[in-house]
C-alpha cells in the first residue's frame, strides 16, 4: 500500500463521522451512529496519523543514510541533505512519547524514535552546523528538537511539551464537542 493511500485512509477515518451524520439525517442509520463513529474514528485516526512515518525497526545505517521500516514501507533519509527536523510529542499512560520527524531534501519523511538513530541524527546536524560556516545552507531544526537531542540548552523542551499537551487536549475536546453537536446531543 502506498504512503498516499494510507494517509488518505487516515483522513477518511477522521471524516467518517460526517458521513454517518449525513446517513442519520436521511434516516438510513440510527441517530446515535455519528457519535459512536466519531469517538472510535477520532481515536483510531489520530493514532494512525501520528504512527504512519515512525520507524518500526531500523535496519540500515550508513554514514550518510538512515533506513527504517514504517507502517507505509521502507524509508531512507539522506543525512547529508536534511531539510527539516521537528519534535512530535504525543501522550499516553506511560508519559510523553517523543518522535523526531526528519525530512530530507528529497521529501522523504521519517519519524525517529530509537537511541541509535537519534545519535546518528545528532551527529548529522552537528556536521551540517559546521558546514554552515562555509556557506552551505543548514537544516531547519526546531528549538524543541535541538533541546531533545542535547544540542541547545534552555527550556525549549518544557515549553514544547506543555504546548503539545494543550494542543492535544483542546483539539480532542473540540472534536468530541463537534461530534456531539452533530449527533444532536
Amino acid at each position: 500500500m502506498t504512503r498516499a493511500r494510507v494517509g488518505g485512509l487516515a483522513v477518511a477515518v477522521l471524516l467518517l463521522p460526517l458521513a454517518g451524520y449525513g446517513l442519520a439525517l436521511t434516516g438510513t442509520v440510527p441517530e446515535g451512529t455519528p457519535i459512536v463513529l466519531a469517538l472510535l474514528c477520532g481515536i483510531i485516526g489520530f493514532v494512525l496519523l501520528t504512527e504512519l512515518g515512525e520507524e518500526r525497526a531500523p535496519f540500515g545505517h550508513s554514514s550518510s543514510h538512515l533506513t527504517a521500516h514504517t507502517l507505509t514501507g521502507e524509508r531512507s533519509v539522506d543525512l547529508n541533505r536534511i531539510a527539516t527536523v521537528r519534535l512530535l510529542t504525543t501522550f499516553s499512560y506511560g508519559g510523553p512519547h517523543r518522535t523526531l520527524v526528519v525530512c530530507d531534501a528529497h521529501g522523504v519523511r521519517l519519524g525517529i524514535t530509537t537511541k541509535r538513530a537519534r545519535g546518528k541524527l545528532r551527529r548529522a546536524i552537528e556536521k551540517a552546523d559546521t558546514n554552515a560556516a562555509r556557506g552551505v545552507p543548514r537544516p531547519r531544526v526546531s528549538r524543541a528538537a535541538r533541546a531533545y537531542l542535547g544540542l541547545a540548552p534552555g527550556q525549549g523542551l518544557v515549553v514544547h511539551t506543555v504546548l503539545a499537551f494543550l494542543l492535544m487536549t483542546t483539539s480532542g475536546s473540540l472534536y468530541v464537542i463537534v461530534a456531539l453537536r452533530l449527533g444532536g446531543q
